[in-house]
């Protein structure tokens, strides 16, 4: 048998380097409570927003449950998107990443291990999100095909997310200032949005940017997942926000990571 044939079978695959490199995260997380805030964290914002607001929603015909659940999923969703920039950030400061690339490691494995890792994690905290919000009285009535959507949509926003966050994590040189950083943006995005009460509620001057804005197009998307079904008109906007990030987040992922070495 020749050198290099030894050499290719001692080789990890990328595969097995990703499978490898998940579950390190995976644990790192269940380790450092992660997991559990990813559940604490909807059942923070179901009872923080729904129980102050819910009245007067009512009285405006809104069903509140219906109305509010998707802004809670994107709450979430951005949740785990600052935490894995933390993650990132962490595993930059360490040098972790500098001795994977020492290694025979394939190069995007490190970035796809931990945005799936994050994945791990915003199941997590899209199952907790739709359990408080089934008690909260919220319901999937368009039909399964459209529950799974909706799901789908949550994780495919979440990863987009983190794929953001993970290059700002990487670049950054403090995780605490990098959650904080992350944290102010989500906190404006979500109140001036139509998540938490419809456009009307909003000054007339505000209002096409509070319509326009992403967590606002994503809102109405899933809102009409969970009920009646969402048309492709709807959507449209949406999509256009998620593959427009994508674009600039991948390659900005990419290079910040290649750039640490």
């Amino acid at each position: 048998m020749s050198t290099t044939s030894v050499r290719r079978q001692g080789r990890p695959s990328g595969f097995v380097q990703w499978q490898v490199l998940t579950a390190r995260s995976v644990w790192t997380m269940m380790r450092h409570g992660e997991l559990v805030v990813a559940v604490i964290a909807p059942l923070i914002f179901t009872v923080g927003f729904y129980l102050p607001l819910k009245f007067v929603m009512q009285l405006q015909g809104i069903d509140y449950a219906q109305f509010l659940m998707p802004i809670i999923v994107l709450q979430a969703m951005a949740f785990t998107a600052i935490s894995a920039s933390q993650r990132a950030s962490s595993e930059s400061l360490s040098g972790l990443n500098m001795r994977l690339q020492t290694m025979p490691v394939v190069g995007a494995v490190p970035l796809v291990s931990r945005i799936s890792s994050g994945v791990v994690r915003s199941v997590v905290s899209l199952t907790a999100a739709l359990s408080f919000g089934y008690v909260i009285g919220f319901r999937f009535s368009a039909g399964l095909g459209q529950a799974v959507l909706f799901c789908a949509f949550a994780l495919a926003i979440s990863t987009m997310l983190s794929i953001g966050a993970d290059a700002i994590g990487t670049l950054s040189k403090s995780p605490e200032s990098t959650s904080q950083m992350l944290t102010l943006p989500q906190l404006i995005l979500g109140m001036a949005s139509c998540g938490f009460v419809p456009e009307s509620g909003f000054p007339e001057w505000i209002r096409p940017w509070v319509r326009n804005q992403p967590i606002s197009q994503f809102s109405f998307s899933m809102r009409d997942m969970a009920e009646g079904g969402v048309s492709f008109h709807v959507l449209f906007p949406s999509l256009i926000w998620i593959f427009g990030l994508l674009a600039v987040f991948i390659p900005l992922a990419m290079w910040a990571s290649s750039r640490r070495s």
